[in-house]
């Protein structure tokens, strides 16, 4: 338990929010809303968390756009959908959380919408046996945009650059405070009704992966460096539980980012223009808004596994090929030099996968990315030569160790040798000019599904399921549990845990905390 309550504050408010992307806003938002001061700190420069750099899927039943389009849905069947993604992970799954988040996440679209964020669909994801997939116009970060608006004109404050370093409690355990560092200051705030946490995932945290997670698994990077895992360490220095922790959503192999953001990334920098791209979208051309959301595929997507299976290998920075491809390459490549790998493909493997049912990546059911998107959206990492020595300078490796790497894996191909790592799912051999060498790529965990222990009011728990008066968790730091496998549901979990957190701590405030 933190000790030293301070005997003086530095600032006082009703609620503390923590971390300031979409649970957090959510939370903040939904408090002011019901009357309470409300502080948001974030540690970044500016707010967006994760949420700011997704695609943008929201999952859920029973929504006006569902109806719009004559589909009929309940949440019994969402939630049922639900542990169909999760596989065998769903025996971890806390099943009460998840029809939680099915019977309210239609309620937080329309809230959403409402406020002025704007969704298109719904498209199909099976196994989810309805459209249920909601896709956020142009992406993720018009959501941040509208909430953070909304958030600051009910006078709420938003101090970023604010790193929370410790909570603070009572005698009777109740959290009652917070300090965080601004510019190397100390910083004191007094919260009255409580503390929300809402800082993200572990997927950076080395220090907390390495506790719960393989070597292997522990060692490769997150998609979101400034998810490290604050609100975890928080919620256990005041004695909340955490479950779950071991699972955790990759690695994936992904290609590096751009050196800019994609101009969607860009777009919706007020919640004005958000608004509006919002109204327009239905009337934009399909190939227009097919070409925006290809965009942002070739930026966040992975490719997927029929890359590799149907023939492409991966090589190294030395040029070299270093595991069985369709196997698990995704643990490998953060041990190869600088963590990086390159897919090469051949003038077959090049046209295979430029049209259907052969794509690179995709958002299900709204838009695929093929060879030639990727050539034309992202030339930082895509090279073309017309012979693999002149592809080897063109990626500046070693044009020996490709030719050889390439011979050796085209001998196996055709029976003349065993493959040196196993492989056994082949295309036809690397023969076809020109050549092409996708990458780098890096393997990456996209998220974590570890969380605090919470009830449904998203109060934190101890290990024997004790409420700890005054702490909320929501978004990541608050999966109690939930096993969101499947696009869109680690959305509506962040704006659904979020709105009643916020609500929960805006109306404690004198009442008995109720488990």
């Amino acid at each position: 338990m933190t000790t030293g309550i301070p005997t003086q504050w530095d600032r006082e408010t009703d609620v503390a929010v923590i971390g300031g992307g979409g649970a957090g806003l959510a939370a903040a938002l939904e408090a002011a809303q019901h009357g309470a001061k409300v502080m948001l700190l974030e540690k970044c420069p500016r707010l967006g968390g994760t949420t700011g750099i997704a695609v943008g899927s929201f999952t859920a039943a029973g929504t006006s756009l569902q109806r719009a389009a004559h589909i009929q849905d309940d949440p019994d069947s969402h939630s049922e959908d639900m542990g169909k993604f999760a596989g065998h992970r769903d025996a971890s799954n806390n099943h009460a959380l998840r029809s939680l988040l099915a019977r309210n996440a239609a309620d937080t679209l329309e809230w959403l919408i409402n406020l002025g964020v704007a969704f298109h669909g719904p498209f199909p994801e099976p196994p989810n046996r309805l459209p249920r997939m909601h896709n956020v116009v142009p992406n993720g970060k018009a959501c941040i945009a509208v909430l953070q608006n909304k958030v600051l004109r009910l006078g709420s404050e938003v101090l970023v650059n604010h790193r929370v370093e410790r909570l603070f409690r009572e005698t009777d355990g109740a959290v009652i405070g917070l300090e965080a560092i601004h510019g190397g200051v100390s910083v004191r705030v007094r919260s009255r009704h409580g503390v929300v946490l809402a800082a993200g995932d572990y997927s950076s945290g080395n220090g907390i992966k390495s506790r719960y997670l393989p070597l292997d698994v522990a060692a490769v990077e997150g998609v979101n460096p400034n998810s490290t895992g604050d609100g975890h360490r928080l919620a256990e220095s005041v004695g909340a539980s955490l479950v779950n922790m071991q699972l955790v959503y990759g690695p994936e192999i992904r290609f590096v980012p751009p050196p800019r953001p994609p101009f969607a990334q860009l777009l919706p920098g007020n919640p004005r223009l958000a608004r509006v791209l919002g109204r327009c979208v239905d009337l934009l051309p399909k190939a227009v808004l097919h070409r925006i959301i290809r965009g942002l595929l070739v930026t966040w997507q992975h490719p997927e596994k029929s890359l590799f299976t149907k023939g492409a290998v991966l090589i190294n920075r030395n040029g070299q090929r270093f595991i069985d491809e369709c196997a698990e390459p995704e643990l490998a490549v953060w041990r190869q030099p600088e963590k990086l790998a390159y897919c090469i493909l051949d003038g077959t493997l090049m046209e295979s996968f430029s049209r259907w049912p052969n794509y690179i990546s995709t958002a299900p059911g709204i838009a695929y990315a093929y060879i030639q998107d990727y050539k034309r959206l992202r030339p930082d990492i895509y090279a073309e030569a017309p012979t693999l020595a002149a592809l080897a300078r063109r990626i500046d490796v070693s044009p020996a160790a490709l030719e050889a790497s390439i011979g050796d894996y085209n001998r196996a191909v055709q029976g003349a040798a065993p493959d040196q790592f196993g492989r056994r799912c082949f295309g036809p051999p690397l023969t076809k000019a020109p050549y092409c060498a996708l990458g780098p790529a890096k393997s990456w965990l996209v998220t974590t599904e570890g969380g605090v222990r919470i009830n449904q009011s998203m109060q934190a728990l101890d290990s024997e399921d004790r409420v700890i008066p005054g702490l909320y968790a929501a978004g990541s730091n608050g999966m109690g549990g939930v096993v969101a496998w499947g696009h869109g549901l680690h959305l509506a979990w962040a704006f659904t845990s979020g709105r009643i957190a916020g609500r929960s701590a805006a109306t404690a405030y004198g009442a008995a905390a109720v488990n």
